[in-house]
């Protein structure tokens, strides 16, 4: 925050645009406490009609996000204006990721129905407005390789299109089913630019089978050359060919150059 919030400067009905017109992306109830000049208790009841007009949201309690008015008729700002204030106020490491992440590079065939987070603690999923927040809860969050955004509400990390692409071949249930897996890699490959030695780098944080799955894909629905870094990064001789995928039983042909089992057929959009 910029500002600092002074005592009894507004009334309810101007606070909105007051702390927007002083940069300020959110603010405590402590702080609307101060600025409004009630007790902290008070708080819910003196916004209460700012609330039903629009002008503010309360993604999390404790928390009061003023809303841009051009944001007021969808019930709130979009997520990627939302999550940089939720991360800080829950004191998590965070990025945006798998489908709202390829959304970003152009590589989502359909407009995300929720606003996929990973953190590092534990968030629970919340809707604000009209957008459904999902977070889940990864290690390697706060670590991972990503790309920063600059948003209302302070710089937001959405991972990189390495990263997006091992994400969505390690949870396939996050990414809409394999198809659409194998739909957002090779969109990767194509719109972003994705490189297989950039996934090689990225692959570190996640399990090998994530490598070999974006590896078998790349390789059977594009044309991108130079994929040795990534065979090597995906060739670990004391693990089992791992399943493409990971929720179908363990039969099918096994490719030896991906030890990968092709338990199930792949039928991507391209």
């Amino acid at each position: 925050m910029t500002t600092e919030v002074r005592a009894g400067v507004v009334r309810a009905a101007q606070a909105a645009d007051w702390t927007l017109s002083q940069g300020l992306s959110a603010l405590t109830t402590a702080e609307a406490s101060k600025l409004l000049n009630v007790p902290e208790g008070h708080v819910r009841v003196r916004l209460a009609a700012p609330i039903k007009r629009g002008e503010w949201v309360s993604p999390a309690r404790g928390l009061w996000v003023p809303v841009r008015p051009e944001h007021r008729a969808a019930g709130g700002p979009p997520g990627v204006e939302l999550i940089a204030d939720l991360a800080r106020h829950f004191g998590v490491a965070y990025y945006v990721g798998w489908l709202s992440a390829a959304s970003r590079y152009g590589a989502a065939h359909h407009a995300p129905q929720v606003f996929q987070v990973a953190v590092d603690g534990r968030v629970a999923d919340r809707t604000v407005g009209r957008v459904r927040f999902e977070f889940n809860r990864r290690e390697r969050a706060g670590r991972a390789p990503t790309d920063m955004v600059r948003a209302y509400g302070g710089d937001v990390p959405f991972s990189t299109p390495a990263v997006t692409a091992l994400d969505v071949a390690t949870d396939i249930d996050l990414a809409g089913g394999l198809d659409n897996a194998a739909n957002v890699i090779v969109d990767l490959v194509t719109e972003a630019g994705l490189s297989g030695a950039a996934v090689a780098e990225a692959a570190k944080w996640f399990p090998v089978a994530s490598a070999r799955r974006v590896g078998w894909i790349i390789a059977t629905f594009t044309d991108l050359a130079d994929l040795e870094p990534l065979r090597q990064a995906a060739r670990t001789e004391a693990i089992a060919p791992s399943l493409l995928h990971p929720s179908f039983p363990r039969r099918g042909s096994t490719d030896p150059a991906w030890s990968l089992v092709i338990n199930k057929e792949v039928e991507p959009d391209t």
